[in-house]
C-alpha cells in the first residue's frame, strides 16, 4: 500500500497542474474548500460462483423470448442421390413373396397370351428342352379406340418428342391412330420402351434408329426411370396407355418428380370369355396383367388357384395376385429372371430335371 501512494499522483496536484495550463483566475479559497476524499481501499472481491446453467460444459438454456428473438439457423439440405431418386415409394423384395412349396414336375402350362407369330419362340425351346406344352390363350382382348374417339382428347401427336410404350399393343395402336389421322412423326421423335423387345417391335413400323430408340437392358423400371431423368429437361413425354389401368409405376415416378406428360388413351381392354376353358388340367398358369386377373374372375367368380401354380409378369400383376391372397411361384423380372422365358426356365430346370 506505501508503493501505491507514494506513486499515485493525489487529486490536489491534479487540480494545480490543470490550473497552470488553462490560467484561470481562482481564489485560493475555493481550492482549499474543496476536500479531497481518498478511495477507500478494495477489499478482495469474493469469487464467483458459476451456477450450473452458465458452466461451459452445459450452456444455458435460453428463454422462450430469447429463443423467439434468437436468428433462425437454416439447416444445410444435403443433396439428394440419384438413387434415392430412382428408388420407388414402398418398393417390396418381391423375391421374399415366392412360395417355398417344392417345385413339382410340369406338364401343361396355360399362358394368358395370344399364340406366338412364327415358328420360331424361346417358348417352344423350352417345350422341346423340358417335354412341357404351353397353351395360349388370352385372357383379355384389346379393342382400338377409333380416330374419331380419340380427336376428343384434344392431343397434337407432332407436339411430343418423346413417346413411352410398356406394351406392344400400345406401338401398335399408336401408329395406327397416326395413320387414321395422317400424323407423320418427325425423324427426330424419342422412343422409350421398358424392355428390348418392345423397342425391337418398333421396326414393324419406322425404322430403327439406335440413337432415337432407348430402352432397359435388364427389363429394369429403374433403368427406364434412369432414362426419363436424364432426358427430363429436353422431352415432352406422351405416354401410350389402355382405357382402364392399374397404377402404373412409371408414370407415378413422373408425377413424383414434377415431370411433365400427358396419357393418350389409344386401346381398351375387354375381358375374354374362358368359360370353355378346363383350368384343372393345367399344372402352372402365367399371367402377364391386373386385367387378366379381371378376365378371370369374371369368367369363374368363385376361382381359387388350389393346386395350380401361379407365375406373374411385373410388379403390378404380382400386388393384384398378392392382394387376392394367392401365392406366387415364379416371377419376372427378378434379380437372375429379367425375362418370364428366364424366369421359366429357372423353374422347370429344377421341377423338370
Amino acid at each position: 500500500m506505501a508503493d501505491e501512494k507514494s506513486t499515485k499522483p493525489s487529486a490536489t496536484a491534479f487540480i494545480l497542474k490543470s490550473s497552470k495550463t488553462k490560467k484561470p483566475s481562482l481564489n485560493k479559497a475555493s481550492v482549499s474548500s474543496k476536500k479531497v476524499v481518498k478511495p477507500a481501499p478494495k477489499s478482495p472481491a469474493a469469487p464467483i460462483k458459476k451456477s450450473p446453467a452458465q458452466s461451459p460444459a452445459s450452456p444455458a438454456k435460453k428463454t422462450p423470448v430469447a429463443a423467439a428473438q434468437a436468428p433462425a439457423v437454416e439447416e444445410k439440405k444435403k443433396p439428394v442421390r440419384l438413387s434415392e431418386i430412382l428408388k420407388p415409394k414402398n418398393d417390396k423384395n418381391y423375391s421374399e413373396f415366392l412360395s417355398s412349396e417344392p417345385k413339382t414336375r410340369l406338364k401343361n402350362i396355360i399362358v394368358a397370351q395370344p399364340q406366338p407369330e412364327g415358328i420360331k419362340s424361346p417358348y417352344f425351346d423350352l417345350e422341346s428342352k423340358y417335354k412341357v406344352k404351353f397353351q395360349f390363350t388370352p385372357f383379355v382382348t384389346v379393342e382400338g379406340v377409333h380416330g374419331k374417339d380419340f380427336r376428343k382428347q384434344r392431343i397434337s401427336l407432332n407436339d411430343f418428342s418423346g413417346i413411352i410404350f410398356t406394351s406392344r399393343n400400345a406401338i401398335d395402336h399408336f401408329f395406327r391412330i397416326c395413320e387414321e389421322l395422317r400424323v407423320k412423326m418427325s425423324q427426330e421423335t424419342k422412343y422409350f420402351c421398358t424392355s428390348e423387345a418392345i423397342a425391337l417391335y418398333l421396326q414393324k413400323y419406322t425404322q430403327y434408329r439406335k440413337r432415337k430408340v432407348f430402352f432397359s437392358d435388364t427389363n429394369s423400371n429403374k433403368e427406364m426411370r434412369a432414362l426419363i431423368l436424364k432426358h427430363r429437361d429436353t422431352t415432352k413425354f406422351l405416354y401410350i396407355g389402355p382405357e382402364v389401368r392399374s397404377k402404373d409405376e412409371i408414370t407415378s415416378f413422373m408425377s413424383d418428380q414434377n415431370i411433365p406428360f400427358t396419357e393418350a388413351v389409344m386401346y381398351r381392354t375387354v375381358p375374354s370369355d374362358l368359360r370353355k376353358l378346363d383350368l384343372g388340367r393345367f399344372d402352372m398358369m402365367v399371367l402377364f396383367s391386373p386385367s387378366a386377373i379381371h378376365s378371370l374372375f369374371q369368367s369363374f367368380p368363385s376361382f381359387k388357384p388350389g393346386k395350380l401354380k401361379l407365375g406373374v409378369y411385373g410388379k403390378t400383376t404380382a400386388d393384384a395376385v398378392l392382394e387376392a391372397h394367392w401365392q406366387i411361384h415364379l416371377m419376372a423380372p427378378l434379380e437372375g429372371a429379367p425375362s418370364i422365358i428366364a424366369a421359366l426356365d429357372g423353374y422347370l430346370k429344377v421341377s423338370n430335371k
